[in-house]
């Protein structure tokens, strides 16, 4: 377990630090950069674990060798270069980046840190992959369901100032519709979203808003050109809750992908809430739909394409894709697709074999627990289930993983209490 120490203090523990091989940079340090860090620990990967403070989980794990703080990029993107710059010039090794939000991604990608390697495509690629428009037109080339979706032209950049996004072939059109003109061609309620969700979610506190009225959408639409963000007004799918699937991958620049297919069996909250049960799937046109996108976008790293099932069209539809690990990796590296393992191999010329894949569930255990008390809701795990993990005898099964709970590395799940149900807080989702 690693002390989070501030900037100075992190740099100056680098520099007296000898590594036999390079270390991971993981960042932001919450839940998923904990899984991350667990799963290079499978190598001995050292660890540094980054973040903008000392509240997340991951510094407080075991998998951890170092922690501290640097500059947020989304405050100044220009001061985490020099920061991660600063850091690597301590170390005898290059140091491999993993981004666990968007916000960490969208730094590295588009300022290059000397002193890392970037285990992902670059940033043309990436933003053409995590910017809606510009996913749903390569989708809509590859004949990829996705949901009815218009741009909206009150946050036409022309007129905001905002970001203009990616262009070029298959690129995406910025050409929107006026807010009333989607609403009336899709019907209330719909749902809006950002072209780049993390700006949104800063802003407005969420990645997505359901409205229910011509009130409500003018309210949002406004919001949202008054931060220059671009949004789109989408059909709020009729999802068939419980089905919704996502391919976990890792595609290499040259090679075969690494790849588990994992059904999100509960969210919370319930319908647009994040993950807090997974277990693997059996839906080979998820797979195959998602890599057709990451090849024809040509982008090479970690990724989670989301789709969800539309009981109307009785198919899976697009919705997203992330470029980086996300919250329940730790499923396909528990079912012996280890992820990270297979991207760092790659950035340090070793060698990474998956296993043969299996079945498994994942399950986290803060957001569960808030599931079971809401009216209507039924438990999925089974008394096998509960009384491994009361045991702690989950930890020796290769079907059944948690997000943070873990008897032999307890610092993760203590600090998540304090941020659960004490005074702190934390500032993601993830």
């Amino acid at each position: 377990m690693a002390s989070f120490r501030s900037f100075e203090g992190l740099r100056d523990e680098l520099a007296d630090a000898d590594f036999d091989r390079p270390p991971a940079i993981v960042c932001n340090a919450h839940v998923t950069g904990l899984s991350v860090a667990r799963a290079l620990k499978a190598r001995d990967v050292p660890v540094i674990a980054v973040d903008r403070n000392e509240r997340g989980v991951a510094p407080y794990s075991e998998a951890v060798d170092f922690a501290g703080r640097v500059t947020y990029p989304l405050d100044d993107e220009e001061g985490f270069r020099e920061d991660v710059e600063e850091l690597t010039s301590r170390l005898d090794h290059e140091a491999v980046a993993f981004g666990c939000m968007d916000e960490w991604v969208h730094a590295f990608s588009r300022t290059e840190p000397e002193g890392v390697r970037l285990p992902f495509a670059d940033r043309e690629t990436v933003d053409r992959v995590l910017d809606k428009e510009s996913l749903y037109a390569v989708a809509e080339d590859l004949d990829v369901p996705y949901p009815e979706t218009y741009r909206i032209a009150e946050t036409d950049p022309a007129e905001t100032g905002g970001d203009p996004g990616p262009v070029g072939a298959s690129g995406g059109s910025r050409d929107g519709v006026p807010a009333a003109e989607a609403a009336e061609r899709l019907g209330f309620p719909l749902v809006i979203k950002p072209a780049l969700k993390r700006k949104f979610s800063e802003a407005v506190g969420t990645n997505v808003i359901e409205v229910a009225d011509e009130a409500e959408l003018q309210d949002v639409v406004a919001n949202a050109a008054a931060e220059g963000i671009r949004v789109m007004a989408q059909e709020k799918v009729p999802a068939v809750q419980g089905e919704d699937c996502s391919l976990a991958s890792y595609v290499p620049e040259s090679g075969e992908a690494v790849s588990f297919v994992g059904n999100a069996r509960v969210r919370y909250p319930l319908g647009y809430g994040t993950s807090c049960v997974v277990q693997r799937a059996d839906a080979p046109q998820v797979e195959e739909n998602a890599l057709a996108v990451l090849e024809e976008t040509g982008y090479y790293g970690i990724s989670e394409a989301e789709f969800l099932y539309d009981g109307d069209r009785e198919e899976y539809v697009l919705i997203d894709v992330n470029t980086r690990p996300w919250k329940w990796i730790s499923l396909p590296v528990r079912a012996g697709a280890n992820l990270p393992l297979a991207a760092y191999s790659d950035a340090v010329g070793e060698t990474y074999e998956s296993d043969e894949i299996r079945d498994g569930r994942w399950v986290y255990l803060a957001d569960y627990f808030k599931a079971l008390g809401t009216d209507g809701f039924a438990d999925v795990l089974g008394k096998r289930d509960w009384l491994s993990l009361l045991s702690g005898e989950f930890e020796a099964r290769d079907d059944f993983t948690t997000g943070v709970y873990r008897p032999s590395d307890p610092g993760p799940a203590y600090q998540l209490l304090t941020t659960e149900f004490g005074t702190q807080e934390y500032y993601c989702s993830c």
